[in-house]
Order: structure tokens, then C-alpha cells, then sequence
């Protein structure tokens, strides 16, 4: 089943929410800020999309400019402060089994998707 963590804030995370509805594929919505991964969740979500802990940080957020811009942070307290701060995960990220992308370009997203 397809997994979307959603904000429903966000413009890109609510068209891409759109795309998986017309898609008429099962998935499931998880609202990421009021039900945050653990770490192992989050660990497992950053090995799916192939990139760097630092790289699914919303880097522009105040509570990381506030908090941790200047700090030097290895991968696991840079993923302890997301699940501290779930704001700073950035959004949507759509996983299909062992895959996951950031689905900010519907284009890429629907092709993932499809």
C-alpha cells in the first residue's frame, strides 16, 4: 500500500494527496505532525529515499534557524530534532515499499506513483 506523510498546511502536500486520489490506488494518509515517526520509522523512511538526514530538513524553518542552523549535528540527532520537531520534515514524501520520494513535483510523483 502507498503511504503519503501528509501536512495539510502545505499547497504541495495537498496536490499531491489529489494526484493519489485520482489515482484510485489504496493508500494511506499519515498526518506527520500530530503522529510523528519514531526513530526507526523515520531511520527507515530516510533509507527509502536514498539521501542524507540533513537532506529531508526544512532547512528555512525558524525552529532550525532558531535552534540547530549553527550546530554541529550527526545523522542521529539531526533525526532526533525532526521527530522533536516534526515541522522540520520536509513534505510530502510517498513511499511504495522500499521506495520513497519527496512528492513536491507532481510530475515526479505521478510517475513514482504510476
Amino acid at each position: 500500500m502507498i503511504q503519503i506523510y501528509h501536512n495539510s498546511r502545505c499547497g504541495k502536500s495537498r496536490n499531491c494527496l489529489a494526484l493519489l486520489e485520482q489515482s484510485e490506488k489504496e493508500f494511506e494518509v499519515i498526518n506527520y505532525l500530530t503522529n510523528p515517526p519514531s526513530f526507526e520509522e523515520l531511520s527507515a523512511i530516510i533509507k527509502k529515499l536514498n539521501m542524507k538526514p540533513i537532506e529531508l530538513v526544512r532547512q528555512k524553518e525558524k525552529i532550525w534557524i532558531d535552534n540547530f542552523k549553527d550546530q554541529k549535528m550527526n545523522n542521529e540527532q539531526i533525526i532526533q530534532a525532526m521527530i522533536a520537531n516534526p515541522i522540520l520534515i520536509e513534505r510530502p514524501i510517498v513511499i511504495i515499499e522500499n521506495k520513497a520520494i519527496i512528492g513536491r513535483d507532481l510530475e515526479k510523483a505521478e510517475a513514482f506513483i504510476s
